[in-house]
């Protein structure tokens, strides 16, 4: 797929992230948001949250990889291998559970409506970071990986693998909220 074609297919999804959550969790109460499904399963604001501590790290990173990028003309995107596997890993049709690494984790937190609010601004940060990348080489090696920094992914990989996480934990949240209790339901705002 070429730079163009693929920086907007990732535009549309967050937009359609961002149309999510304000349509589906912001009108809910902070104690539907907070309901867990199950014990060790997350709440609303927990899946948020984990994607909130994501974005912290990625987003400066994407920053920093777009002012030395320089300029490319429309390419292909290219994938490596570990790649194609991470955002295979991620991806929202694979039903598989996926391990996080504690600092990751907000299991048991006591959120509020701030997650939210963050969420989306770091949604709208994500937006002009694809706005920028227009012209830059996404198949440049310039993302530390989260969980191991010497290994670096190719620059769209690495967004791509963002916005595909982000979706598979707003599916997440998405189930969360079709199962609380009729009790919690009938609070909305």
């Amino acid at each position: 797929m070429t730079t163009n074609a693929f920086l907007a297919q990732l535009a549309q999804a967050t937009r359609q992230l961002i149309n999510t959550v304000q349509a589906e969790f912001e009108p809910l109460e902070v104690a539907q948001l907070n309901q867990q499904p199950a014990p060790n399963a997350w709440s609303v604001l927990e899946c948020l949250e984990h994607l909130n501590r994501y974005s912290r790290y990625y987003n400066p990173r994407f920053a920093q990889a777009l002012a030395k990028a320089g300029t490319a003309v429309e390419a292909e995107v290219g994938y490596s291998w570990f790649g194609r596997k991470s955002i295979a890993m991620m991806a929202p049709s694979n039903t598989k559970k996926a391990k996080t690494l504690k600092r990751m984790n907000p299991s048991g937190s006591r959120l509020g409506r701030e997650v939210l609010a963050e969420f989306l601004q770091h949604q709208q940060q994500l937006l002009e970071l694809l706005r920028q990348a227009q012209h830059a080489d996404l198949n440049r090696k310039a993302v530390p990986v989260e969980f191991f920094q010497l290994l670096k992914l190719r620059l769209g990989e690495a967004i791509e693998f963002v916005i595909v996480h982000e979706q598979r934990h707003v599916q997440q949240a998405l189930r969360v909220k079709a199962n609380l209790p009729a009790e919690l339901a009938l609070t909305v705002v």
